[in-house]
């Protein structure tokens, strides 16, 4: 949610997976998710309002929900039929995994809560959202200059104390890098473009970061996903052949 939302969308690994398979989760952190099942089986909305963690993420450029209220409104937009009947269908003890200090995920990553039994992301994507998404896309990509309009998927904007940056999937595992001063609209030409970026994944935890080469320059897009309590959203490093030249911690504004 672009903005979890810090995502909306946990990176689930391969690793945090086989680590939870076979693990019935614990008794103790079952309680909290046979009442969110009850909650769900009957269409207890308010209930389900009550344990979510604001703002519940969704994916870029579905605004995040903040509130119960908003909550309350939009359930039936993020839990539809499919979604429902996996929750209900679900049993505590095999279906729900403890994955390290991120939390308890249902199945492969649909959902996730702490635990303390509180609804911490929803991953899984409704026919609505998506269609919703579409157009959102569409009407951003009109809002955007003319030389940033065009793209795949949009990834991240990102701001740091000195640049509004703008992180586009250009499709073919290529990715463009736009930049301009905090105080502009993403209507006015961008400072610097810079395409063909690539995307590595760094480590099991979900962390990565974005490359984007231009001359000597390398311009580097780090976004945490597992770090310490006090990290920042991402950070943005520049070098200059191999010399770190600019340093600065920057947060996600839509994602």
């Amino acid at each position: 949610m672009m903005k979890k939302t810090k995502i909306i969308f946990l990176f689930l690994t391969a690793l945090s997976v086989n680590f939870a398979i076979g693990q019935e989760l614990k008794k103790e952190y079952q309680k909290g998710i046979i009442n969110f099942i009850d909650y769900i089986k009957n269409n207890k909305k308010e209930a389900v309002a009550n344990i979510v963690k604001y703002p519940l993420n969704r994916e870029y450029p579905i605004p995040a929900i903040k509130t119960k209220a908003e909550f309350v409104k939009r359930y039936n937009e993020v839990f539809d039929t499919t979604l429902k009947n996996k929750i209900i269908n679900s049993n505590p003890a095999k279906d729900w995994s403890q994955v390290g200090w991120r939390g308890i995920m249902l199945n492969q990553g649909d959902l996730w809560m702490d635990e303390d039994g509180f609804l911490t992301a929803v991953n899984y994507q409704s026919k609505y959202e998506k269609n919703l998404k579409n157009k959102l896309v569409s009407s951003d990509k009109s809002k955007l200059h003319s030389s940033v309009a065009t793209f795949k998927t949009p990834v991240c904007v990102l701001e740091t104390s000195k640049f509004k940056i703008r992180i586009d999937d250009m499709g073919n595992d290529r990715y463009r890098y736009a930049s301009w001063s905090p105080n502009q609209k993403m209507s006015e030409k961008p400072d610097l473009i810079i395409n063909n970026g690539k995307f590595v994944a760094d480590g099991t935890g979900g962390n990565h970061y974005y490359d984007f080469k231009k001359g000597n320059f390398l311009y580097r897009c780090y976004i945490i996903v597992l770090g310490e309590k006090d990290s920042p959203d991402a950070t943005l490093e520049v070098s200059q052949n191999g010399k770190k030249i600019v340093s600065q911690t920057a947060r996600i504004i839509s994602k």
